[in-house]
């Protein structure tokens, strides 16, 4: 089979997210990391393709540049289509980074593309193209406190058209109801470039929409629509088992999310041996490495875990000109932490939080992922080598997604 996606993801644990979701309807998926990794080599049997950037909160220049250097060799390699995945809860600031490469990305394959967001599994529907999170509007739930892009509007079509200059239009749940040639007809209609918000609340929804939108040359959204997908052969097939792993357990977690909160809160209810980052402590790393050595040295198979925050309250004002670098500081520390414990003899990692998986994966020097069982919703398991050589079980959880035991459980998806 030809590759059937070319996808750019605007962070690591969604480049996961939505390779877990494609891997599971079948279609053979690899992860490449970065720009560069686009232009391939890829082994014929490939059918998907994603590439893990990290542009979510770059600046809007940046992430066009990169968005569009991927997907040019996307399209050189032959992708008969091109993604562009994006937070299910649209992640993004007024100035982007979403419409900017919306538009650029536009620009490059022409006509029209839709924003789906919508991930049912998740909690996160779409409806009167105002976006949900479980049974809150996205402005009154726990992402309107997010440190980076704070979400305080519901309406899609508001939030692209503010960052966005290409027309913004909808398809309501009675059209999506009335089944794809219903939606098909309102994307063919001849209004000239624009995006369409789609409406969806369940899994139906979204193979309507998988079907209406086949034809056309750009997507965009969360990964939910891929679970809309019938797969290469019409239907899904279980996702490659990994290979077993000894070695040590560690979890380290940048998120400030309050689902994060809750599953560091339930590990150490459960137990899991833990430290809290100290930023300002002059041997952080060392001491953080030194801990958990003799954590494994009395029990070898122990998870480890690592967290920056306890409260929304240490996050300070967000209108601190030192809050992104304070932030950046955190996310290279625990990146160090998790080498660290690398080095010490941990082969299965669970890093939580989009900017975090971004910058272990960075750190560790990973160009690869191959995925394999899902954890949860949005959460998989994969396979992965360090630019050391080092073969390691790695997964990569946005700060939103998982079980509140998440920390605990995510280990027997391995077994």
């Amino acid at each position: 089979m030809a590759l059937a996606y070319g996808c750019v993801a605007d962070d690591f644990t969604g480049a996961t997210d939505l390779a877990g979701n494609l891997a599971g309807r079948g279609f053979r998926t690899v992860v490449v990391i970065g720009a560069d990794g686009a232009a391939g080599p890829f082994s014929p049997d490939v059918d998907a393709v994603v590439v893990a950037l990290k542009t979510r909160t770059a600046p809007p220049a940046v992430a066009v540049e990169e968005s569009l250097r991927a997907s040019r060799a996307l399209l050189a390699a032959g992708a008969a289509q091109l993604w562009l995945k994006y937070c299910s809860t649209f992640d993004s600031t007024p100035e982007g980074n979403i419409g900017p490469v919306l538009d650029a990305l536009l620009d490059l394959t022409g006509g029209v593309t839709v924003a789906v967001p919508s991930f049912p599994a998740a909690g996160r529907t779409v409806y009167r193209s105002h976006l949900f999170v479980h049974d809150q509007l996205l402005g009154d739930s726990p992402l309107r406190h997010h440190p980076l892009t704070p979400m305080t509007r519901s309406d899609l079509r508001v939030l692209l058209a503010e960052q966005s200059r290409t027309p913004v239009d909808a398809v309501h749940l009675d059209t999506v109801r009335a089944g794809a040639a219903a939606v098909r007809a309102v994307l063919d209609a001849d209004q000239g470039p624009r995006v369409v918000v789609a409406d969806a609340v369940d899994d139906d929804d979204l193979r309507v929409l998988a079907e209406a939108t086949a034809h056309l040359r750009l997507v965009t959204g969360g990964s939910g629509l891929a679970l809309g997908l019938a797969g290469p052969h019409g239907a899904s097939r279980d996702p490659q088992r990994l290979p077993e792993r000894g070695g040590h357990r560690a979890i380290v977690c940048g998120s400030a999310s309050a689902r994060t909160r809750e599953q560091v809160a339930a590990a150490k209810a459960a137990g899991v041996a833990w430290r809290k980052l100290d930023p300002d402590a002059p041997d952080a790393v060392a001491d953080l490495v030194g801990w958990a050595r003799g954590v494994w040295a009395a029990d070898p198979d122990a998870p480890v875990l690592v967290f920056a925050t306890d409260s929304l309250d240490e996050l300070g004002d967000p209108a601190d000109p030192g809050r992104a670098d304070r932030a950046a500081l955190v996310e290279r520390l625990l990146a160090d932490a998790l080498a660290g414990f690398v080095d010490a003899g941990a082969r299965r990692l669970v890093a939580a939080g989009g900017e975090t998986s971004g910058s272990v994966v960075s750190r560790l020097g990973v160009r690869q992922l191959r995925l394999g069982p899902a954890i949860a919703p949005g959460v998989s398991w994969a396979d992965a080598r360090t630019a050391a050589g080092v073969d390691v079980s790695i997964a990569l959880k946005s700060g939103n997604f998982g079980t509140v035991d998440f920390f605990t459980d995510a280990w027997e998806a391995l077994r």
